[in-house]
């Protein structure tokens, strides 16, 4: 796990935002095992303190689930996952149009860039023109 630290937040929150991220991108599936406590610590270089709070966080937030002598994994549900990828791509789509209104775009504005963008980028790539879960639109 790549974690860049930003001292703004607490890191256990940075720990489980990482989570959700990569849960969202599908980095990480429905039950897959994640690293013990301490092997976080160690990757991430933080307190196993932080890492076992992130942990516990993450278990009371329906994220994972903790299988005595087993581990912990990823949870299989599929409403808490739909929740998950809602939720950061909401984060993505206010911090986009909060940089943009900034910048002094509009509405329509930012839609055209991002359909002009969308075309660049996935259009090519995904031969439908869709997107990749099979919804049109923006």
């Amino acid at each position: 796990m790549q974690l860049k630290l930003d001292q703004h937040a607490p890191i256990y929150m940075q720990i489980i935002d990482e989570f959700k991220r990569q849960i969202a991108r599908g980095d990480l599936r429905p039950g897959d095992r994640i690293p013990s406590q301490r092997e976080l610590a160690t990757m991430v270089q933080v307190n196993p303190n932080t890492v076992q709070r992130a942990y516990r966080e993450m278990e009371l937030m329906g994220i994972t689930e903790t299988l005595r002598g087993q581990g912990t994994f990823i949870t299989s549900d599929p409403v808490r996952l739909a929740e998950i990828r809602r939720e950061m791509a909401g984060r993505a789509l206010v911090g986009f149009v909060r940089e943009m209104h900034a910048l002094g775009y509009g509405c329509e504005e930012m839609v055209a860039m991002v359909r002009g963008t969308w075309e660049q980028v996935v259009g090519a790539a995904g031969a439908g023109g869709g997107e990749p879960d099979g919804n049109r639109g923006v």
